[in-house]
């Protein structure tokens, strides 16, 4: 039984010893991203256009990312396996995980347009926002882990979801916006509400 019991344990650690371990960051900037060779010396500019840039890192260590920015120079930490934000805008992200595919709506409710419309008040607010809801608000100059998932797919701000995306072929996906696109989101369904409202008939929608 001893014997049984050792070889047990020996095939495990060698099982844990075997398993890979893989970071994968996402960088959000407004202009060019320049990366050294060990991809961990970033510098980024001012600027106006939405860019983006995928690293991914493999190894149980850490990953420290060595910003110089606008603001002047700081650094970003990964501890964990996973995917992961970097923020380097000038202007907040904000975003969730995204139910689509056969369950994805395809007509809106007066009550799911108010509770839209109150999911997004509270996510530019910052409101109820944690890492259990799958909802995220990322601030300039900060790093945000998403999920354990780094073949999970993001689309960032002003990228759309395509309606003919395979949502089959990756275990999760995310949508992020601007924090200025959702308040323009806000405004126009805000305007749907007042306009569906005015057109209610008793007994419909």
């Amino acid at each position: 039984m001893k014997k049984i019991s050792a070889l047990l344990l020996t095939i495990a650690m060698i099982f844990t010893a075997c398993k890979s371990h893989n970071k994968t960051i996402l960088i959000y900037a407004n202009s060019n991203i320049q990366v050294d060779d060990s991809q961990k010396n970033i510098v980024v500019q001012d600027g106006t256009t939405h860019v983006e840039k995928e690293l991914r890192f493999s190894g149980s260590d850490p990953v420290v990312l060595n910003i110089q920015g606008p603001g002047g120079k700081y650094t970003l930490e990964a501890k964990e396996d996973g995917l992961y934000i970097a923020n380097l805008k000038s202007d907040t992200v904000v975003g969730s995980l995204q139910h689509v595919g056969a369950t994805a709506r395809t007509r809106m409710t007066q009550d799911q347009l108010k509770s839209d419309l109150d999911s997004l008040n509270k996510l530019v607010r910052n409101e109820n926002v944690n890492a259990a809801n799958k909802n995220y608000f990322i601030a300039p100059g900060k790093i945000v882990r998403l999920t354990e998932f780094t073949k999970a797919k993001v689309f960032g701000p002003f990228t759309s979801i395509p309606s003919a995306f395979d949502a089959g072929s990756v275990p999760e996906i995310y949508k992020f916006y601007n924090l200025s696109e959702v308040r323009d989101i806000i405004s126009k369904l805000t305007d749907m509400s007042k306009y569906k409202e005015g057109n209610e008939t008793p007994g419909g929608e």
